[in-house]
């Protein structure tokens, strides 16, 4: 099929690939992180501890990591559409039932059975707009749909926070829950068909020899490294920094605590620079300079001053969307064959940071205190900084 038949400026295809597009990243992510603001809540609700409420975001995170292995090997096989369908209704059909879990274990059983569903959507649609679409659009939609990621996650965690202190965390899950399936239900009726992929038979032994290349790759391996320790520092600040805000010296009302979550449009802006920049920089001086960044905001997070924990706040969400968007790259343009391969295993690395680290810190926390909960993520990312400095011989 002519290349010139794919989906362009202006025309109707391409502005519907665009608006669904980025329907299906704000649906994905504002599950994806919606118990995240609510942990207090639902630490009271089940009576348990700072550290077991943090499994609701782990357990999906952990679910999302296993789904893009299963999928790293089975996506190709399905058609994209269908696919990213599935995922995004069955899995707002998760969120809904999460209304009337009645324990938390069995609440942490759906969020690793929605993790993996909505991991599907992540899997194909980069794949997706890279096949659709006129290289000359590329970018944009690629923006769009990362657009929809952040929008979603700051989104759904402000409006979880502010619909569960008017009406209670279950009436707040079940309203995101119905919005998730009415943008599933747009994303089925308006999202067009591919027209240049179709479902194909898997080369299993293919893909596990480029992963294996892959993980014993040591300048793959740090960037693996690195994405692991920096998103499970990322998650741990978002997951309990609720809980520092509702406590004295600050004890801030739900209202606006969920205004810290716009915290994440300097996220949008980190990531802006960095694509900026890595035309005119070294990529790993980048990568470095944002890893130090986030050094400097967590030191401020320790402070008791509340403008100096915002600022602390807003530094270093800058820098690790920065630091992300710069390993993830590097990651992708170090690999010369199977490029899906080595991206996929960066996410998987990404996620499972995310869900241990997210979890381990909490239990931290609950057995110590703030200052020392920051200064063990102070040390994970200095960790993160030397891997970074260390080279082998092939470099």
């Amino acid at each position: 099929m002519n290349t010139s038949e794919k989906a362009d400026k202006g025309s109707l295809r391409f502005r519907y690939i665009k608006l669904c597009i980025f329907f299906s990243g704000l649906s994905v992510f504002a599950q994806l992180y919606l118990f995240q603001p609510l942990l207090p809540m639902v630490a009271e609700h089940f009576k348990t501890t700072v550290g077991d409420s943090s499994l609701l975001v782990s357990s999906t995170t952990i679910g999302m990591a296993c789904g893009l292995l299963f999928f790293a090997f089975q996506a190709d096989s399905y058609s994209r559409k269908k696919l990213m369908t599935f995922s995004l209704i069955s899995s707002a059909f998760f969120t809904i039932i999460s209304t009337w879990i009645p324990s938390l274990p069995l609440l942490i059983v759906i969020g690793v059975l929605k993790g993996f569903v909505v991991s599907g959507v992540s899997a194909v649609a980069l794949a997706y707009l890279t096949e659709e679409v006129s290289s000359m659009v590329v970018p944009l939609a690629i923006s769009m749909y990362l657009s929809g990621n952040t929008i979603g996650g700051m989104s759904g965690r402000i409006s979880a926070t502010i619909l569960a202190g008017e009406f209670g965390w279950r009436n707040a899950v079940l309203i995101i829950g119905i919005e998730s399936l009415l943008l599933g239900l747009v994303f089925w009726k308006l999202f067009p068909e591919s027209k240049f992929f179709h479902p194909q038979k898997v080369d299993y032994s293919l893909k596990v020899k480029q992963m294996r290349v892959f993980l014993t790759d040591p300048y793959m391996l740090r960037l693996y490294g690195i994405a692991a320790l920096l998103m499970g520092v990322f998650v741990s600040v978002y997951n309990y920094l609720t809980f520092r805000l509702e406590a004295a010296p600050f004890s801030l009302n739900h209202f606006v605590i969920a205004f810290i979550f716009l915290m994440y449009t300097f996220g949008v802006l980190g990531t802006m620079i960095t694509s900026r920049l890595s035309g005119r920089f070294d990529k790993k001086y980048i990568l470095k300079g944002a890893i130090l960044c986030m050094l400097l905001g967590l030191c401020l997070l320790i402070s008791t001053n509340i403008y100096l924990v915002i600022s602390g706040l807003g530094i270093f969400t800058l820098s690790f969307f920065a630091a992300h968007t710069m390993a993830s790259q590097m990651a992708a343009l170090h690999a010369k064959q199977g490029k899906s391969s080595a991206t996929s295993m960066y996410w998987l690395f990404y996620y499972f940071g995310s869900s241990f680290l997210g979890s381990a810190t909490g239990y931290l926390l609950n057995a110590t205190s703030w200052p020392i909960f920051t200064i063990v993520l102070i040390v994970f990312v200095g960790v993160s900084f030397l891997m970074t400095v260390t080279k082998n011989k092939q470099e």
